[in-house]
């Protein structure tokens, strides 16, 4: 059997310039006008450049914004959950005409990520993309913060992408691009492959999600997000390497992969579940695991609300599919991990799971359960916490409920 084909139906898009094109271009960029993009924009200008955005072609206008938030589907009827939009405040804005090209500059050195020939510019609600995207308006939710904050016009326009930000140099090969993952999962012969994402370390429950998933897939991949996060979040380079001595001891040769991908977590839970579902499929998986509070953050979304959406959208919209799985816990009397459909026993004999829990252990310095987390991974998480000052240990204890 084959892998899933990309969104669209199509071959991959990498809009990542090489060789004698990326030169010129490079050249051609330092004669443009510069518009500095913010975090969630280069990560989404990375993914388009290494295909993990496949079909978009660049940033989307007015209609593909208005149907994206509306009804999860670009004006062409391809099915995003997302808006993918570029912004600029508006005396920037008015400085650029239409059909004018752009340098689109890292927001930390100013280096050049990649140019833009401007199509369109408009403005946008940003309190009806953050209700319909997030469900929510409070200014509390760090996504419907960042969409708040950003400038009040939207630039559109097709992208060609200079750089992978840096990516690539900071985490070696757990970078890895679509065509990278597809050619390593049809080297080991997997065509059923499920994704775990996660933004965490993976303690025992997401263990048992993955090694369920194995049970009826050639192989698992874990996708760590290695974007910005929210304050009190665990660093990717701690989380992968906690990752890495999982895998190592408590996993069967050959059946799992950790790689990490380049965007910043949006806190959209089930508008998120579906992006996350939706550049799976364009790096090979024919799944994705969804447990509980997919991609959320406090209590904005119901604790199996990204199970749900899956069956709300059109038959066809994606090819991966999801892997739905219950409440995960220790049972003490079923003595091991099991979830609330195979556990017959009442909560006083089991131990919930959680990362906010590990995280709040953590950085106490307190005793954390073997039940809870692998020895080899706590000492990972141990040797990060010990070197975290006051005011950092403070942060973690307030990072709040999240998703993994």
């Amino acid at each position: 059997m084959a892998l899933v084909d990309p969104h669209g139906g199509g071959d991959l898009l990498p809009l990542l310039l090489e060789g004698e094109a990326l030169r010129a271009e490079l050249a051609r960029a330092r004669a443009l006008p510069r518009l500095r993009v913010s975090s969630r924009e280069r990560g989404d200008l990375i993914m388009m450049g290494i295909g993990g955005f496949t079909p978009l072609a660049g940033f989307m206008g007015r209609a593909d914004w208005q149907g994206v938030c509306d009804r999860m589907h670009t004006a062409s009827g391809l099915f995003w959950p997302i808006p993918i939009t570029l912004s600029a405040d508006a005396g920037t804005a008015a400085s650029i005409a239409i059909g004018a090209d752009v340098a689109l500059v890292d927001p930390d050195d100013d280096s050049v990520l990649a140019t833009m020939t401007v199509t369109e510019k408009y403005a946008i609600d940003k309190a009806h993309e953050c209700a319909t995207v997030f469900r929510t308006t409070d200014p509390e939710h760090p996504g419907v913060r960042m969409v708040m904050a950003q400038g009040d016009v939207n630039l559109a326009g097709p992208v060609k992408v200079l750089s992978t930000g840096g990516f690539p140099e900071k985490y070696g090969e757990l970078f890895m691009t679509p065509a990278q993952t597809r050619a390593l999962f049809t080297s080991l012969g997997w065509s059923r492959v499920a994704a775990f994402q996660t933004r965490n370390p993976m303690h025992r429950s997401h263990e048992y999600l993955a090694k369920v998933a194995i049970e009826v897939s050639d192989g698992v991949l874990v996708h760590s997000l290695l974007g910005a996060l929210k304050p009190g979040d665990i660093p990717a380079e701690v989380r992968t390497r906690a990752i890495a001595v999982l895998a190592d001891g408590y996993f069967v040769k050959k059946t799992i992969v950790q790689a990490g991908y380049p965007l910043d977590m949006r806190y959209a839970g089930p508008r998120e579940a579906l992006l996350h579902a939706l550049f799976r499929q364009n790096y090979g998986c024919s799944h994705q695991i969804v447990g509980r509070d997919h991609a959320g953050v406090g209590s904005y979304y119901g604790p199996f609300d990204a199970h749900h959406v899956f069956d709300e959208i059109p038959r066809g919209a994606l090819q991966t599919q999801p892997l739905k799985i219950d409440w995960t816990f220790w049972c003490y009397k079923c003595g091991g991990m099991a979830s609330a459909r195979t556990c017959p026993h009442d909560d006083a004999d089991r131990l919930l799971v959680s990362g906010t829990k590990l995280r709040k252990w953590l950085s106490e310095g307190s005793d954390v359960p073997a039940e809870f987390s692998r020895p080899e991974v706590l000492e990972v998480l141990r040797e990060y916490y010990s070197g975290l000052d006051a005011s950092e240990k403070v942060e973690v204890k307030l990072a709040g409920h999240s998703a993994r």
